[in-house]
């Protein structure tokens, strides 16, 4: 629950580092969320690709967004966070534009392990 609870309000937190539990935990706990809050909203229907899509204002729909964006930049600075823990610059994150191969490329250093002597000393449960 910590790690979860640091995603969110760690977000702007960029001079830090992230180990693997603090990474995976949160990513797999924000896909099942935002299933769920898809699903309490109505906002899956947007991901069906037979819907005929009509977007609509609606409150489900403001929530889902505002919910869609806090969790981009989160997930963005955890990534930095977590290439910052492998000893790598997060421009690194830059690697996702090649196609499929920069893909597979990012996800192998997020499973990389940590390095004890890197650029940033302070681990995000440290950082304010």
């Amino acid at each position: 629950m910590q790690s979860v609870t640091e995603y969110f309000t760690k977000m702007f937190v960029f001079n830090a580092r992230a180990t693997r539990k603090q990474f995976w935990i949160p990513y797999f706990a924000t896909i099942v969320i935002s299933a769920l809050l898809a699903w309490a909203t109505g906002a899956y229907k947007y991901f069906d690709a037979n819907y005929v899509f009509h977007y609509q204002l609606t409150t489900g729909a403001t929530i889902w967004l505002i919910y869609a964006i806090i969790v981009w930049i989160a997930n963005f600075t955890m990534r930095a966070r977590r290439l910052h823990d492998t000893n790598r610059s997060n421009w690194w994150i830059l690697i996702a534009i090649v196609p499929l191969i920069g893909q597979i490329w990012l996800f192998i250093l997020f499973l990389l392990p940590s390095k004890s002597d890197t650029r940033w000393p302070v681990n995000q449960s440290d950082a304010h």
